[in-house]
């Protein structure tokens, strides 16, 4: 934003909002709810070369946020750190240049009374209060937040309103299945003979699975892999038929599997619903690439604690009681798969962690680790934000692979939706990167009432 469209000095307007003179056919004023810094203190420096307005309210929840431990204790602080290096710059109260060209300022009135029925109490009704006022004096307002119900209010109330949208994920690709393309039944038969052919299409990404269809007879057909480093479609390996002591159900566990073996893919973000299978598959590689193969030294499992951030202290017990509650299903899952007369090394959860073959953590205790050669699985990633999802990937040393496994339509976060969480975020950015492999598995293989309750509920 130009300097000359902000008028002279601070002024007091006759509704109580202390602000410079900003046209009404500018720049926009977006007003900022905390639940927004929280889930990114970045989101300051997103608005291009308009205004971001801060309620003093937003300031003083931040500071009742900035001494927790959790990821949202970090970004409180962070946003607070940001806004002080900003008074270089001059008086936060009067508005201060943006890095991004945009202007920012706090905004100190807090004797505004909200519109309508809402309760003044309440701390976002006050924040709504001080968009109100800005929108009644003729400003260009857009009220952000995360906050659904806070959205519908200012909506309610004649805002216009909007979510914090930046980190937000092309849900449709993510959720696509493998592609499908008709070819000649030459195509077909070379695949199987020689178990690559060159792609038939130019814009296939990096592992990108194709479903090679013989356009005369549909009923053949094979499957492949995009190997963007040597530009062929590869068949997949016949070791992704079966792993452990488990077998591939279907076309998409195949998929998965094949990522999951491949040293070359170093990230595997695998979604889908429940009972698809996501992470009984990641184990079960894990397992046989640990114990079987030797090709990393540990399996290491984490999850987010639910709710998002919020620590195990409270729960009765040692550390690994504690964890015990969390990570229930990792456990039932491991024993199944350490189980029965066809498991292929004889070893129990417990002689595995003896041995430092097996770690389960919480993802709350790994920030600042750095974990090497691990076959790294973090279940139920949909759980977390982009950030936390960047600073866990972060985590893995040398030789590491990292497997983020879960269902973006069932997250426990009320900030988080199916298109801002960080599973899916990930899932988007990377798309395209050679390191990176994606499945989306969309049949429950659990049984059929589970799958019914994936499709009816």
């Amino acid at each position: 934003m130009d300097g000359g469209e902000i008028r002279g000095r601070d002024r007091m307007s006759g509704d109580g909002i202390s602000s410079p003179d900003r046209k009404t056919t500018g720049p926009k004023s977006f007003v900022l709810d905390t639940n927004v810094l929280l889930h990114d203190p970045g989101a300051m420096v997103s608005f291009a070369d308009n205004w971001v307005l801060i309620p003093i309210a937003v300031i003083e929840e931040l500071d009742r946020f900035k001494t927790r431990n959790d990821e949202l204790g970090r970004n409180a602080r962070c946003a607070i750190r940001f806004l002080d290096s900003l008074r270089d710059n001059g008086k936060l109260g009067e508005g201060v240049p943006l890095p991004n060209g945009g202007r920012l300022q706090i905004l100190l009135d807090r004797h505004i009374h909200p519109p309508g029925g809402l309760l003044p109490a309440i701390p976002d009704n006050n924040i709504l209060g001080v968009a109100y006022a800005l929108h009644e004096r003729g400003e260009r307002v857009v009220f952000v937040s995360k906050d659904i119900n806070a959205r519908v209010k200012g909506d309610a109330i004649g805002l216009k309103v909007m979510d914090f949208e930046k980190q937000k994920a092309d849900v449709r690709a993510i959720a696509a299945g493998l592609r499908e393309l008709d070819v000649g039944g030459e195509v077909v038969d070379a695949l199987y003979k020689d178990g690559a052919v060159p792609p038939p299409v130019p814009d296939l990404r990096a592992n990108e699975f194709v479903l090679l269809r013989d356009a005369a007879r549909p009923r053949h057909s094979a499957l492949a892999r995009y190997r963007a480093d040597g530009n062929v479609l590869k068949a997949l390996s016949k070791e992704s038929e079966k792993i452990w002591n488990i077998s591939a159900r279907s076309a998409a566990q195949r998929m998965a599997l094949d990522l999951l073996l491949d040293d070359s893919v170093r990230l595997v973000t695998l979604v889908g619903p429940a009972g698809t299978g996501k992470t009984l598959l990641a184990l079960a590689a894990g397992l046989a690439l640990v114990l079987k193969e030797q090709r990393f030294d540990k399996l290491f499992v984490s999850r987010p604690i639910v709710p998002l951030g919020r620590d195990i202290g409270y729960l009765p017990g040692g550390k690994e009681e504690k964890l015990a509650a969390w990570m229930g299903p990792i456990f039932d899952n491991l024993k199944f798969l350490l189980g029965g007369k066809s498991c292929p090394v004889r070893v129990t959860p417990e002689q595995m962690m003896e041995k430092d073959m097996l770690e389960i953590e919480a993802i709350t205790y790994i920030r600042g680790r750095s974990i090497p050669n691990a076959f790294m699985v973090v279940d139920e990633a949909q759980n977390l934000t982009p950030h936390e999802v960047k600073t866990v990937i972060s985590r893995a040393g040398e030789g590491a692979k990292m497997i983020l496994t879960g269902d973006p339509d069932q997250i426990d976060n009320p900030y988080l939706d199916a298109s801002s969480n960080g599973l899916s975020y990930c899932a988007d950015r990377m798309m395209g990167s050679t390191l990176h492999g994606h499945v989306a598995l969309l049949k429950s293989e659990r049984s059929e009432l589970a799958e019914l309750a994936a499709a009816k509920l």
